[in-house]
């Protein structure tokens, strides 16, 4: 490879790891065709995964790839780029995400407590594996890390729109819809520990992963079109 095309092709390393990471982000989404027999309204994103669930495996693969992913985009960026201040806590906030995300899915859920009372009330009375109680502590980081990619990243594009512009667009309105989607589900999930029911639980949280796939891809097709400007 000539020298001045090195740079260009490590340019389009990590968003390529990044919008790959999303797509698999939102293996979710086979549940339109699978028989889960979980309800997208109700159940955790995460009852997908969980052990003895018939697609199981399935999705704590596609979950496990997409952290690896993210990771390596974040890395990758990181040390391409070495970026400073509100951009440099986005990437190391998306590499937590991605980590996060891989580990989430090395700790699956033993059972789906929405969908079994068995299982919630084992889960309320701390009758479950240790992996099972990891898992809201991994879950817990990976959303933690998001909101700080979004945020941060969001804002070194405002901040310099002409950096990433599609990201400066459209990063605000996808950093709300991020925060409403991560209140009602946290809201729906203490309901539902307090016994009051699911309140559209599945579907907030689903609203709020999807939001992140999106974002994330933004944020990809931004670092292509920044470089294709820079080339």
């Amino acid at each position: 490879m000539p020298p001045q095309q090195e740079p260009r092709a490590a340019a389009r390393t990590a968003p390529v790891l990044l919008l790959l990471g999303a797509l698999l982000y939102t293996s979710w989404t086979a549940e339109a065709v699978l028989p889960t027999g979980l309800s997208p309204l109700d159940s955790y994103v995460s009852e997908l995964a969980a052990e003895g669930e018939p697609y199981g495996a399935f999705f704590r693969t596609a979950d496990l790839l997409a952290g690896l992913l993210f990771l390596a985009g974040a890395l990758t960026a990181l040390l391409r780029q070495a970026p400073r201040g509100w951009a440099l806590a986005g990437w190391a906030g998306l590499a937590l995400f991605g980590a996060a995300t891989a580990a989430d899915s090395r700790l699956p859920l033993s059972c789906a407590p929405t969908a079994s009372a068995g299982c919630a009330a084992r889960e309320a009375a701390g009758d479950v594996p240790w992996t099972h109680a990891a898992h809201a502590f991994s879950s817990g980081l990976a959303v933690a890390g998001a909101l700080l990619a979004m945020a941060a990243c969001t804002l070194a594009a405002r901040r310099s729109a002409d950096r990433w512009p599609v990201l400066a667009s459209a990063g605000p309105a996808l950093l709300i819809a991020q925060a409403v989607a991560t209140a009602w589900t946290l809201a729906a999930v203490a309901a539902f520990s307090a016994g009051r029911g699911t309140w559209g639980l599945g579907a907030g949280q689903r609203l709020q992963v999807l939001v992140v796939a999106v974002w994330i891809a933004v944020l990809a097709w931004s670092l292509m079109t920044a470089r294709e400007r820079r080339t």
